[in-house]
């Protein structure tokens, strides 16, 4: 017995050290990684004193400035540098060629600095790089031709130095490019053609360099080219046709390029919005095929181009301005390019055809008072005949872009913020005259889609609000400035939620979030408004003790050394355990044998609910082959399998991250074994062995209900065969009957038990916002799940796409009474208060407060309502039921199950995931 204690001491005292060890080696940066930091600041100048820390302690645990780390637990236990975000910080000297052996290094940026030197050809070794930022220095020499084996970029941009030589042909390895932007430098040579191809390749931004030679045919096999933007370079020859067949281009700026020959036919791009062909040598005349009705800017100014305006030009709803001056085009000029347009309150148009051979007006020369016409150095100018043509003659510039506007805020009665610069009034705020300090962004639009901004101010704020999760009154556009480019420079204020108890300033968290998201690009781009860049993220006040940096990623020393506590306490209680189990091991082992689920030791008895072994899913899935694969989720990956009688079956598989206790996983599928509806997808079985976790549904073959509502299937909406609405994970059999795979609490519960995946499920926009707020989920929670589903159906929107919220979206429509734009045409034609009576319920059960919201029997008889008004159909309704509605909405249990804690209170909730 002395022996076996002594056997039992060695043993856990090893495990103890080793576990010990493990903990004192994972609180440090990889050792080479803190050189390559040190030889990084060491070519650096560092004149405003920011890197002041970065030889204090470690990189990683004690927060050097722009340093962000990340454990690699499963290579080795060190901490590796992910992130060098260093903007703005008035550095001056070069970069180091030590920048290169951060092999974990995803973001490297130096923006806005005064940097001198050439580009280190070792940042081509950086494998895992995601965005390249080292715009507005002074940088200098070649690109080097390394920089194409950055495989994973998704951003390269040098715009805004020095940087000459041509575009190494090896970047057309960069095969998750999204964004180039090269501009205002001083690139040579010819663009390589080998650049077409580069099928993620969005946006190219080219302008302002000395590039010369033809421009590449082949770019007009760019599927996914949003913005092509060449503007001020020495190129060669025509404007290739084939430019024409760029299906996604919004705009295309060639403006003082050289270029000759005629006009390319632009017709068939059926989202282009912004032309700028303006000051080459281009000939011919304009091709009369009618573009596209998003078209704000066309200018064709400054060319030889003959023949009349084409008619077609009076069709664009969206034009802002028609540039035509100089070159030598005749005829006349039709008034239905100011009177078919329908002007509002913003709305501006400048029609400038000055210097050419105009000698007529067919229709009326009265202008809106929107609309602005210069027709100086035309012959229609020394037509008498022709009534208020002097006031559209005189020879006055018109004042393009360059002007600033600041808009006021709202004065207060007599009452003061707290002392100093940094609080203000709030305007626009629930509280009257509440007082913030706003955080402060200077923001630029580096190619928009338009030229004038007002009539897209609000969507603006929208775009803006709706990313960063604000209400509309926490911003507020303090000014704005067009630049050269031209380019929209911005000057914004971000304020704390009125009433949020934080004394009118931001928590660190929100600071920390809100820039994160700018400088990582998580905030999302916009078609319309262009690519964007931050180019400053003022800290001040009660904010500028966050200038130094404070990481979203890493560990403190205070939580180290909570670390090393909990570690030496979980050893101890490691080491008794072990004693006990050792001790006692030759017992237990006796009677050895194959696992045993605990289901089958509890012995349940669940009608229609069948045990199934883990070789029947092997088979039935081809041993869970890539060809069986349909899905993927947080719980896991979804198999279509064939179990031995033919039968079709989904068999969702646990990934072992997702396993749960076994008394849990027992829970779970008397849960799911109890929801009954005829909509609701029927649990077949599940298999609990070999250390696996799957749970078996019936397989629907009609695909999802996103899939109808995105259009890829050929089917109409009936409003009156919705049935019971869930979430979005609905299937649909052969015979068109809906079925609903799990309902709303699936989402709820991915969110906090996959603390990894909850914001992105949180950003699909089915999470009630009062659960932000209280992290606890009610019955009213699911109330506003179902609205915007219901919302979904009705415009066949994504609940979050491309900065825009579907809730608010229908919201501001329903508000401007324009709710009938936003309907998916393909729901067919239904009386009109049906449609509007379906809406406001949508947007009742979406309201932000939860006690405003109706009750899910309210919403049934809301639709039972809509169904009385709506035409006769062959669908019956009988088995559609109040109770079983609100039944299987969600599932009240008053057992005490582990895992949950959900409710807000009263009985548990439990959400089957």
């Amino acid at each position: 017995m002395m022996g076996f204690k002594f056997k039992s001491c060695v043993l856990v005292s090893a495990i103890t050290v080793h576990f010990l060890l493990m903990i004192a080696v994972a609180k440090v940066t990889d050792p080479s990684e803190v050189s390559s930091l040190l030889a990084v600041k060491g070519n650096l100048v560092d004149s405003m004193n920011h890197l002041d820390n970065w030889n204090k302690g470690d990189p990683c645990t004690s927060n050097w400035t722009g340093v962000i780390c990340a454990q690699k637990t499963n290579v080795d236990k060190f901490w590796h540098v992910q992130e060098i975000q260093l903007l703005n910080m008035n550095l001056s000297g070069r970069l180091a060629p030590e920048l290169g052996q951060f092999s974990h290094l995803k973001i490297l940026d130096f923006m806005w600095n005064n940097l001198t030197g050439s580009i280190p050809k070792e940042i081509g070794n950086l494998s895992s790089l995601v965005l390249l930022l080292l715009n507005g220095n002074q940088l200098t020499g070649s690109l080097p031709a390394e920089l194409g084996y950055l495989t994973n970029l998704d951003r390269f941009q040098i715009d805004q130095n020095q940087i000459s030589g041509p575009i190494p042909k090896s970047f057309s390895n960069l095969n998750n490019i999204k964004h180039i932007h090269f501009n205002n430098n001083s690139l040579t040579g010819q663009i390589p053609a080998e650049l077409s191809n580069l099928s993620t390749l969005m946006h190219l931004l080219l302008d302002n360099n000395n590039l010369s030679g033809y421009l590449p045919s082949e770019f007009g096999n760019l599927p996914k080219l949003h913005i092509l933007q060449l503007d001020n370079n020495h190129f060669d020859g025509e404007i290739p046709s084939s430019y024409g067949n760029l299906s996604a281009l919004l705009k295309l700026s060639l403006r003082n390029c050289s270029l000759q020959g005629v006009l390319p036919d632009l017709s068939r791009i059926s989202n282009l919005s912004y032309i700028d062909l303006s000051r080459n040598r281009l000939t011919g005349s304009i091709p009369s095929n009618k573009l596209s009705s998003s078209m704000t800017t066309i200018d064709l100014s400054d060319n030889q181009l003959n023949g009349s305006i084409p008619e077609s030009l009076s069709n664009l709803p969206s034009l802002q301005k028609l540039s035509l001056e100089n070159n030598f085009l005749s005829g006349s000029i039709s008034a239905n390019l100011w009177q078919n347009k329908l002007f509002n309150a913003t709305s501006k148009l400048l029609l400038d055809f000055r210097n050419n051979y105009l000698s007529n007006v067919k229709g009326d020369l009265n202008l809106p008072v929107n609309a602005s016409l210069r027709l100086h150095g035309n012959p229609i100018c020394r037509n008498s005949s022709i009534q208020n043509k002097d006031q559209f003659c005189e020879p006055k510039e018109f004042e393009d872009f360059i002007h600033s506007i600041s808009k006021n805020s709202t004065i207060c009665p007599i009452q003061s913020c707290p002392t100093g610069n940094y609080f203000e009034y709030v305007s626009g705020s629930p509280v009257p005259c509440f007082c913030a300090s706003p955080l402060k962004i200077d923001y630029r639009l580096k190619s928009p889609s338009f030229s004038y901004f007002s009539p897209y101010e609000d969507q603006f704020e929208i775009y803006v609000t709706h990313s960063l999760d604000l209400d509309f009154y926490q911003l507020k556009i303090d000014s704005i400035m067009w630049e050269k480019g031209p380019r929209l420079r911005m000057s914004l204020k971000l304020f704390p939620k009125a009433g949020s108890g934080g004394n009118g300033i931001f928590s660190t968290s929100d600071v920390l979030r809100i820039r994160g998201m700018f400088t990582t690009w998580v905030f999302p781009g916009s078609h319309l408004f262009g690519p964007y860049e931050l180019l400053d993220f003022t800290l001040v006040g009660p904010y500028s003790h966050l200038n130094d940096g404070t990481p979203r990623k890493g560990i403190s020393t205070r939580v180290l050394v909570i670390i090393v506590v909990v570690a030496v306490i979980c050893a101890l209680l490691v080491s008794s355990t072990l004693t006990i189990v050792i001790k006692k091991g030759h017992e237990r082992y006796k009677h050895t044998s194959s696992r045993k689920s605990l289901l089958s030791k509890l012995s349940i008895n669940i009608d229609g609910v069948k045990s199934f072994t883990f070789r029947e899913m092997a088979i039935a899935t081809e041993n869970f082959s890539d060809s069986s694969l349909v899905g993927q989720g947080g719980y896991g990956k979804v198999y279509k399998g064939t179990l031995w009688d033919n039968k079709m079956v989904a068999i969702k598989r646990a990934e072992e991250g997702s396993l749960q206790g076994e008394k849990e996983f027992l829970t779970e599928i008397e849960i799911l074994s109890r929801l009954h509806h005829r909509n609701l997808v029927s649990l077949v079985g599940y298999c609990d062995e070999e250390q696996e976790q799957m749970l078996v549904y019936e397989f629907m073959s009609q695909g999802t209900l996103s899939d109808w509502l995105k259009g890829m299937k050929l089917w109409r909406f009936d409003l009156c065969n919705l049935g019971v609405l869930t979430n979005t994970k609905i299937f649909r059999t052969k015979n068109m009957i809906p079925l609903f795979h799990n309902i709303f609490g699936l989402i709820f519960k991915l969110v906090l038990r996959h603390s990894s995946n909850g914001f992105h499920i949180l950003l699909q926009g089915y999470l009630d916002p009062e659960y932000l707020l209280t992290h606890k989920l009610t019955a009213k929670s699911d109330v506003y799940s179902l609205g915007v589903v219901l919302l979904e159906i009705l415009t066949s929107m994504k609940p979050i796409s491309h900065g825009k919220n579907i809730v608010r979206e229908v919201k501001v429509a329903h508000q401007k009474g324009t709710s009938s734009s936003i309907i998916d045409k393909r729901m067919g034609s239904y009386p009109s208060e049906c449609v509007e009576n379906f809406a406001s319920l949508a947007l009742w059960c979406c309201n932000d407060k939860p006690e405003k919201r109706p009750s899910m029997l309210e919403v049934v008889h809301e639709l039972e309502h809509i169904l009385e008004k709506m035409p006769e159909t062959d669908v019956d309704f009988s088995e559609l039921g109040s109770n079983s509605f609100v039944e299987s909405s969600t599932f009240n249990s008053s057992s005490n199950v582990p895992g949950s804690d959900l409710s807000s209170g009263g009985n548990s909730v439990i959400f089957p995931r």
